[in-house]
């Protein structure tokens, strides 16, 4: 078994509007590396938000009382506190200056994905926060589509973001978005090797393949992009959707 994971080192800044796929392809054939059929594409979260424009200026934000009396208690912008309601179905805890909630996409995190860092001032010298996309689902098969284009290849390709996990300290990337794989890997009803049938075990593949990508991105390195050759996946249809715990199974609400 065997898998390698390489990060693309020569993206330029991404603005609204740019051909990502065009740009990742470029950047692959700069460095001399390859798209094969299955390979999985791994994209940092923040890169697809500013091509698809989900960037907010905050001198446009003015904040509700909410926002002002949360951000005036904890040292906050109530600017960002403001933006991140808007982008919220549901607050789950607002605690110790972090809002936790469940974004309009479903995914519940910390202060809905909206992040200041590695955005750009507006021309005016104003902060900018960026948003999660709209549909990340839809944004990942948009990108698998294009690149299919561009490289003549069919691979699968992940949006990833980082989120905090409950009960573990630090952050791990975690799949928003995913096209052309299965995100689960159901082993419901196989055997172990000691012949125990396993009645619980379904492994988010779309994570931990994040995850890993992870590693060679980096936080402040500038490599939004990675390929990964040879991962165990099962090829077809799937969603990042499937990896989020209905209310009825969820022991946490």
């Amino acid at each position: 078994m065997e898998m390698r994971i390489v990060a693309l080192e020569s993206l330029p800044e991404i603005v609204p509007g740019d051909d990502l796929a065009r740009l990742i392809a470029e950047a692959a054939e700069r460095e001399q590396r390859r798209f094969e059929d299955g390979c999985v594409v791994v994209v940092g979260q923040k890169i697809v938000s500013k091509a698809e424009g989900r960037i907010v200026d905050l001198a446009e934000v003015r904040p509700s009382p909410l926002a002002e009396a949360f951000a005036r208690q904890h040292g906050r912008d109530a600017r960002q506190i403001e933006v991140v309601l808007g982008q919220t179905r549901r607050v789950v805890k607002m605690d110790r200056g972090v809002l936790l909630v469940e974004t309009l996409q479903g995914q519940v995190c910390a202060n809905a994905g909206v992040d200041a860092s590695n955005v750009p001032a507006a021309a005016g010298g104003s902060e900018r926060v960026t948003l999660l996309p709209r549909d990340a689902d839809a944004s990942a098969q948009a990108l698998r589509e294009r690149l299919r284009l561009v490289t003549g290849r069919d691979c699968a390709v992940i949006i990833s973001d980082t989120f905090g996990r409950p009960w573990r300290d630090g952050l791990v990337d975690v799949a928003i978005g995913c096209a052309g794989l299965r995100p689960l890997a159901d082993y419901r009803g196989r055997r172990d090797r000691q012949g125990r049938l396993l009645r619980g075990t379904v492994i988010a593949v779309a994570d931990e393949l994040a995850s890993a990508a992870g590693l060679v991105m980096g936080k402040t390195a500038g490599r939004p992009v990675v390929l990964i050759y040879g991962a165990p996946i099962e090829l077809g249809e799937g969603s990042a959707q499937e990896m989020l715990r209905p209310p009825e199974r969820d022991l946490f609400r």
